[in-house]
C-alpha cells in the first residue's frame, strides 16, 4: 500500500555555464539526489530540465547589435512600427534597445488595458470611469495622458511602462491601441511583437499590404555568428547582461532522447524528459498569465505526449456509488478505474471536469512552479508517480 500520489522534487544542481556536458551533469545530480536523501528512481519518472540551462550551455546568445543588423536587413533602416509587445523589463526591454538601434523612428503600439499575458498598463476600473471601448478607442500617448494622466503602475514591479518604454531610446513614439492596423497610420513597416496572437495580427498586416514580419522571423538565423532559433527567433528570450539575451534553446528533441538514454544507461529505468519553460497559469492578484514563452515544453519524450485518460472520483462516488461507503466504496472506485477506457482524451461524463490540457503543458506548468524563476538553485524537476491513479494504491 502506497500513501503518496505524485511528489515533485527540485534537484540540486552546478551553476551550469556554456560548453558544460549538460546531460551528464543533471544524470548525476539525480543520482546524487536519490543516494543522499534515500528516494528509489523508478519506471515512469519523469526528468523535467529548464529551458534556461539548455540554452546557457549551448550558448544561444545574441547582441543588441546583432538583432539590429536583421531588423535593418528586413526594415531597411527606416522608420517602422512595432505592436502589442509585452511589458517586461527582463523579457522585452533588450529587446526593445536592438529594434531602436535599427530604426530611425520607432513607433511602439501597446494594447491596453492590459498586455496579452496580463500586464496592466492601465486600471480596468478607471478605463470604464471614462467611458473608454479598448475595442474602438486609439490614443497616441499626449491623447493617452490627456483622458488618464498617465498609466498605471505595475502592481508588482512598481513601473510605468509607457515612461520605461520610452526611455530606452530617444527615437521611439508610444501609441495605446488594440486594433492591429492603427500602427498603418504612422508606417507601414511592422514588426508584430505579440507571442500566442502572432499569426492572426501578422495576417491582418499582411492583408493591408505592410511590409510585416513576427518576432519568430527575427534570429531564426544565426547573424554575425549569434544564437539563433530557427522556430521561435526571438520568441522566448531572456535578458542576459547589459547588451544581450539568451535565446530559447535550439535542439531540444535531441538533448531529451538523449538525457533518457542517459537515464536508461546510468539507472536501469525508462524515463520521460522534457524541456521547459513558463508554466501556464494565471496570478489571481495580478491578473498575469505566466506563459511569456511561445510553448510550456518545445521537446518532450513520446511517453509524455497526449492528455490525462481519468474520471472524476467525486463523481462517481456521489453518482454512481451514492449508496456505498468503506471498502466496498474503495474497491468500487478502483475496479471503475482499472475498467476506464484507456482512449487517451475520451470525453464521457465520468471525466467532466478534469483537466482538458495537454500532459507536456500540465507537467511543464508543475515543474515552473516548483523551481521557480530565483534562487532556488532547482533547474531539473524529477516527478514521480504522475501516471498512477487510485487504483495503484
Amino acid at each position: 500500500m502506497r500513501y503518496t500520489g505524485v511528489t515533485a522534487r527540485g534537484i540540486v544542481t552546478p551553476i551550469f555555464q556554456e560548453g558544460d556536458d549538460l546531460v551528464n551533469e543533471i544524470v548525476n545530480s539525480i543520482l546524487k539526489a536519490s543516494s543522499a536523501e534515500g528516494f528509489s528512481l523508478n519506471d515512469g519518472d519523469i526528468v523535467a530540465v529548464t529551458e534556461a540551462v539548455v540554452g546557457r550551455t549551448q550558448g544561444n546568445y545574441a547582441t543588441c547589435e546583432q538583432i539590429s543588423l536583421e531588423i535593418k536587413e528586413k526594415f531597411f533602416g527606416e522608420d517602422m512600427g512595432i505592436v502589442f509587445p509585452i511589458l517586461s523589463r527582463n523579457r522585452f526591454s533588450m529587446l526593445l534597445k536592438a529594434i531602436s538601434m535599427g530604426t530611425k523612428k520607432l513607433y511602439v503600439q501597446l494594447s491596453y488595458p492590459a498586455d496579452e499575458v496580463g500586464n496592466e498598463l492601465l486600471n480596468r476600473d478607471d478605463m470604464d470611469a471614462k467611458g473608454v471601448n479598448p475595442c474602438l478607442d486609439n490614443f497616441n500617448e499626449s491623447e493617452f495622458k490627456g483622458v488618464f494622466g498617465k498609466g498605471a503602475v505595475h502592481k508588482f514591479t512598481g513601473i510605468d511602462y509607457i515612461e520605461h518604454y520610452k526611455s530606452i531610446g530617444d527615437n521611439i513614439e508610444i501609441l495605446l491601441s488594440n486594433e492591429p492596423k492603427y500602427i498603418l497610420n504612422y508606417t507601414n513597416n511592422v514588426l508584430c511583437c505579440d507571442i500566442h496572437s502572432r499569426f492572426r495580427t501578422h495576417r491582418i498586416l499582411k492583408n493591408e499590404g505592410a511590409n510585416t514580419y513576427r518576432l519568430d522571423e527575427i534570429m531564426n538565423k544565426s547573424i554575425n555568428g549569434s544564437g539563433y532559433n530557427p522556430k521561435y527567433g526571438l520568441l522566448g528570450s531572456n535578458v542576459a547582461g547589459e547588451d544581450k539575451v539568451k535565446l530559447f534553446p535550439i535542439k531540444t528533441d535531441e538533448f531529451v532522447l538523449e538525457l533518457q538514454s542517459a537515464l536508461k544507461e546510468k539507472t536501469g529505468k525508462h524515463m520521460e524528459c522534457m524541456v521547459y519553460g513558463d508554466g501556464g497559469f494565471k496570478d489571481p492578484v495580478g491578473g498575469i498569465w505566466e506563459l511569456a514563452d511561445p510553448v510550456i515544453s518545445p521537446s518532450y519524450t513520446s511517453g509524455l505526449a497526449g492528455t490525462p485518460n481519468e474520471i472524476k472520483i467525486k463523481y462517481i462516488a456521489d453518482d454512481e456509488f451514492g449508496e456505498m461507503s468503506g471498502e466496498e466504496l474503495i474497491d468500487a472506485i478502483k475496479s471503475r478505474i482499472r475498467e476506464k477506457d484507456k482512449t487517451a482524451g475520451d470525453i464521457n461524463k465520468e471525466s467532466v471536469g478534469t483537466t482538458p490540457r495537454q500532459i507536456p503543458d500540465l507537467v511543464g506548468s508543475l515543474s515552473d512552479l516548483v523551481s521557480g524563476s530565483g534562487d532556488r538553485g532547482t533547474p531539473v524537476v524529477l516527478i514521480q508517480n504522475y501516471f498512477s491513479n487510485y487504483a495503484a494504491y
